[in-house]
């Protein structure tokens, strides 16, 4: 028999980027993914195009993909938590299986709130909070400084009314329904301290305008702001949402769920996007014609706010149903043609289409708000979609949330810094 040749070192094996996909169960494009987010190193294979990759690397990679598949991730190491609450299709999405913008066109947000909490449809549903929690809330308001925007005030709100619940440890559904029925409108009513007249009644809509606007409301734009509130209510596992079900996974009471997404959704690319989309409507509203404005956005090296979304190729459900209602609101048209303008301008370089940030900024910029109320008023529907994924969360394995982290630093042992 004749001997083998000695094969090469297992420690050195590389891996073309079809071997490593094909071991780890992904696309192609998804390894590169990989390398981007530090879960892989590559190295680039000489005189070509393609890259190799450590085989052991990938292996280690793809047994903590199994791993994590087995605990509730998907194939791919992306995150995927089982939910029963909304799903995304083909530009369309649906609360408990049923359509959301038909949810939404037909009822209120308390209503869709209580859909999407217990599958079960209360019409004429209002929530109301204890004089001691809001009060506790507004209080703690006033403290902050004039320039404290929205998300500030609802995080600071929300800790206050902690506070002042001494039941606020108490998970079961029932006492964590309860809390989301106090909580909302106790937010709401923080958003001006205690200073400032409130009326702490009727629709969540009606008292939210009260609080972002200083004209009088009628009835075409509370119907707005309230569908704009139930189209918002939850999006699948968004920054925010996730964050919440984190804090639900280690057990956290629903206020800290809650203060959790709140400390998500001030980002940029997040909650506060409608902000951006409400300053760049005003901009072209200023000049007159969309084109400069967007060509020193993309000079900025910025994208253009307000347009495309990632889980939509196409129309976003939210920003067609919001757009359908401002056009029957005469004073919303200027800003309307300037959101058209912009959409239009764009598209002279992108496929993207206006999104619901877009039509939310239209909105606030139409109604006397700050460019901050977007964010308010996304804040606020998103409360409803957390406190119904901290109750998902509640039911699964504690501390289920938990990915393991890659290494990338110095190989241990290291001697003792002097």
């Amino acid at each position: 028999m004749r001997d083998q040749e000695p094969g090469p070192d297992p420690a050195e094996r590389r891996l073309t980027t079809q071997e490593a996909a094909e071991l780890l169960g992904v696309k192609p494009e998804t390894v590169y993914a990989y390398v981007s987010r530090g879960h892989l190193s590559s190295r680039r294979v000489p005189g070509g195009r393609g890259s190799t990759f450590d085989a052991k690397e990938v292996e280690t990679l793809a047994r903590r993909n199994r791993r994590e598949s087995a605990g509730g991730s998907g194939s791919g190491g992306e995150l995927s938590v089982r939910t029963r609450l909304t799903f995304i299709g083909a530009d369309r999405y649906y609360f408990r299986g049923v359509d959301a913008t038909e949810l939404a066109a037909r009822h209120s947000y308390e209503e869709v709130a209580e859909w999407l909490w217990t599958g079960r449809m209360r019409p004429g549903v209002t929530f109301t909070a204890p004089e001691a929690s809001v009060t506790a809330a507004r209080h703690a308001v006033g403290a902050l400084p004039e320039h404290a925007g929205p998300t500030d005030r609802l995080r600071v709100a929300a800790i206050a009314a902690a506070v002042a619940d001494p039941l606020r440890f108490d998970l079961s559904e029932e006492a964590v329904l309860g809390t989301a029925r106090v909580l909302i409108p106790t937010l709401v009513a923080a958003l001006t301290p205690v200073r400032f007249a409130y009326r702490d009644e009727g629709p969540i809509a009606h008292r939210l305008w009260q609080q972002l606007s200083g004209q009088p409301a009628d009835e075409a734009a509370l119907r707005v702001l309230d569908t704009a509130l139930a189209l918002l209510v939850d999006h699948d596992l968004a920054a925010s949402t996730l964050a919440v079900r984190v804090a639900a996974s280690a057990r956290a009471h629903a206020y800290a769920a809650v203060s959790a997404g709140l400390g998500v959704i001030e980002g940029p690319l997040h909650g506060a996007a409608s902000g951006l989309a409400h300053k760049l409507i005003l901009e072209v509203l200023d000049q007159g014609d969309a084109g400069p404005v967007i060509a020193e956005e993309l000079r900025a090296g910025r994208r253009v706010p307000g347009l495309g979304h990632r889980l939509y190729s196409g129309e976003d459900p939210r920003a067609r149903v919001l757009f359908e209602l401002l056009e029957e609101i005469p004073r919303c048209e200027p800003a309307l043609a300037a959101a058209r303008d912009i959409a239009a301008t764009a598209a002279r370089y992108t496929p993207l289409r206006a999104n619901v940030d877009l039509a939310l900024a239209v909105f606030t910029a139409s109604s006397g708000m700050p460019a901050t109320a977007g964010e308010a008023i996304f804040a606020v529907a998103r409360m409803a979609g957390w406190i119904a994924h901290a109750l998902e969360e509640y039911g699964e394995r504690p501390l289920r949330m938990r990915p393991s982290g890659h290494y990338t630093g110095p190989k241990p042992p290291q001697p003792l810094p002097e």
